[in-house]
């Protein structure tokens, strides 16, 4: 701009446009000489890279302190990444180098599950003039991982069919546990600190307090990863039936294992496949940990390549959490309920989905004809699971399942009838 002023104000013999073009060119040579020799050192890093859903974090900038004294000013800007909500909205910021030491701040919130990555800052240096730019090596990416959140969810205590004796479960048969049976008389192996005291005073015959023994079982979560149905809007909006899955099974998981359970996840694609049984925090732990992958897109597995790559013992509790729009889903329920398992679907389809056959005439007319014809299959489909004993619950969070676990419990302790 100042060679264009100065050149016009030789050709035109006008002195005001020189007057005009001196400063500009003096910045300039001003800027030139004085750009610093050497970039200066760019740090990042994050307070917590691991956060549950509607956690916040902070992104960290620092200029190192051998900042070059001809640095005036330090302009920082953050990619904005989706699923992540900034403070300030704009994750930029411009601090004075007058003290040698810039940093910036960026607070992060995370909206939506999975593992993604911070983009490379945008960091330039200045002066106050503005005479030149120095752009700043950016440091990596950083990597989030944003576990599902654990809603609240409790279930009732009884499960069928309980298998090991490391749970918290009541078995139906006596043994050594915390919860009473009653009191009976002493009998050849009984522990001497199992005696009644006082109904063995009363009696004059030794008494001892019985108890039911405690018992575990396998839960397997089956996690449906073959479609995404609805809308996902984050933590504080709508969700997906993939969002419900993953939230569902993370719940699910964390309640069984804290009661002593072991518990299995298989994942119907082919990116994870799932994590095998196992009980504890740690072992939550990892499940947490494959989940933030659901999202990938993987090729899915069919009833068949199921069923032989996953066996499932007969005496497990299996968990589906399903649209259930697939048929290589609904065909693998059945051969799970043939091969002697108890199986529970959890319809994860978004209720402004599912209920579309049941508005109004007009309000169905929206709708394309193939989606309703698909959902009235899709009921037709659930009808005939529950005709092979298959429960269908809507997940609702604490209480979904305490009604399908007591029928389940009561069927498997009801006495076989045999032809």
């Amino acid at each position: 701009m100042a060679a264009v002023l100065l050149l016009v104000a030789v050709l035109s013999r006008r002195p005001d446009a020189a007057v005009l073009g001196l400063p500009l060119a003096f910045v300039a040579a001003w800027g030139r000489y004085f750009r610093p020799r050497e970039r200066p050192e760019l740090h990042s890093e994050l307070d917590a890279d691991v956060l549950f859903e509607g956690q916040a974090t902070t992104y960290r900038l620092r200029v190192a302190e051998s900042l070059d004294p001809d640095i005036d000013l330090v302009v920082m800007a953050l990619p904005r990444a989706p699923w992540f909500r900034y403070d300030p909205p704009q994750a930029a910021i411009a601090e004075p180098a007058s003290e040698g030491d810039v940093s910036m701040e960026v607070g992060l919130r995370s909206e939506r599950w999975g593992l993604r990555s911070l983009e490379h800052p945008q960091v330039i240096a200045t002066s106050v003039l503005g005479t030149y730019r120095v752009p700043v090596p950016s440091p990596g990416a950083l990597a989030v991982s944003t576990l599902p959140l654990r809603a609240g969810f409790e279930a009732v205590d009884s499960v069928p069919r309980p298998a090991g004796l490391v749970g918290l479960h009541r078995s139906r048969r006596p043994g050594e546990g915390t919860e009473l049976a009653g009191v009976r008389p002493f009998r050849t192996g009984d522990r001497l600190r199992r005696i009644n005291w006082a109904v063995s005073a009363r009696t004059r015959e030794l008494h001892v307090t019985s108890t039911w023994s405690d018992r575990d079982t396998e839960v397997v979560i089956l996690l449906d990863t073959g479609g995404e149905v609805g809308i996902s809007e984050g933590i504080d909006g709508r969700s997906s039936s993939l969002d419900t899955a993953v939230r569902a099974a993370a719940s699910i998981a964390e309640h069984y294992l804290r009661h002593g359970d072991r518990v299995r996840l298989i994942d119907t694609g082919t990116v994870v496949g799932g994590v095998r049984a196992g009980s504890g925090r740690a072992h939550l732990r990892r499940i947490l940990d494959v989940l933030v992958h659901a999202d990938r897109k993987s090729r899915q597995q069919d009833g068949q390549q199921l069923a032989r790559r996953h066996r499932i013992r007969a005496d497990s509790l299996v968990l589906v959490l399903s649209p259930l729009l697939r048929e290589g889903i609904l065909g693998y329920i059945v051969t799970l309920v043939h091969s002697g398992c108890t199986v529970i679907a959890v319809d994860t389809l978004p209720t402004d989905v599912a209920d579309v056959i049941d508005t109004e005439l007009h309000d169905a007319k929206a709708w394309p004809l193939a989606w309703r014809i698909r959902l009235l299959e899709r009921r037709a489909e659930l009808d005939r699971l529950g005709d092979l004993g298959v429960p269908t619950v809507r997940w609702r969070g604490a209480g979904t399942l305490d009604e399908v676990l007591r029928d389940a419990a009561r069927l498997s302790s009801a006495p076989r009838i045999r032809s």
